[in-house]
């Protein structure tokens, strides 16, 4: 049987700095899902969701239900890049519930907001690989410490996840620098 992961130090002014890192960068994407979906609100509300934790707002069950819908919207975009952008906001809106434990998995939940978005992106333009690099820095450029504090007690970005996990792996690494 394998071992539990180690806990690891997590604060609530880090969790709400990722929180609102992540619903930035998953509102770069936004307009992507709102032109296949104008009338679904579900993206915004969990992004709006985030950004009401990080800015001082309770960790509540509304939070973490806005975070599922948006990926309940992500199961019914009408494109792929719509899809990946309804994704980003549904890790903004999750990253409020970042566990303390010391496992790659958590990885995800930090920076799955600016890889989703970044593959939004990339997909909108007609998979130009420039798009998602684009967005990747402007994620890394804009992290704040917190980002780069938490990753730092964990381990580096687990293989796999297809196109989204290289640019994760691509972001830790380059956050991690």
């Amino acid at each position: 049987m394998a071992a539990e992961p180690d806990d690891i130090e997590l604060y609530e002014h880090e969790l709400r700095e990722i929180a609102g890192y992540a619903a930035d960068c998953a509102r770069r994407s936004l307009s992507i899902f709102e032109q296949s979906l104008p009338a679904d609100t579900r993206p915004r509300d969990a992004i709006d969701s985030a950004d009401a934790y990080a800015g001082g707002g309770r960790r509540t069950g509304a939070l973490r239900q806005s975070a599922w819908a948006a990926y309940k919207a992500a199961q019914e975009a009408g494109t792929p890049a719509a899809a990946d952008a309804a994704r980003a906001a549904s890790h903004a809106a999750a990253a409020a519930y970042l566990h303390p434990k010391a496992s790659a998995h958590q990885v995800k939940h930090i920076l799955g907001a600016a890889a989703h978005a970044a593959r939004a992106g990339e997909l909108a333009s007609g998979e130009v690989r420039g798009a998602a690099a684009d967005t990747l820095e402007w994620a890394r450029q804009h992290a704040p410490a917190a980002v780069s504090a938490v990753l730092g007690r964990l381990p580096a970005a687990p293989a796999g996840g297809g196109r989204v996990g290289e640019l994760i792996r691509e972001l830790d690494a380059s956050l991690r620098d």
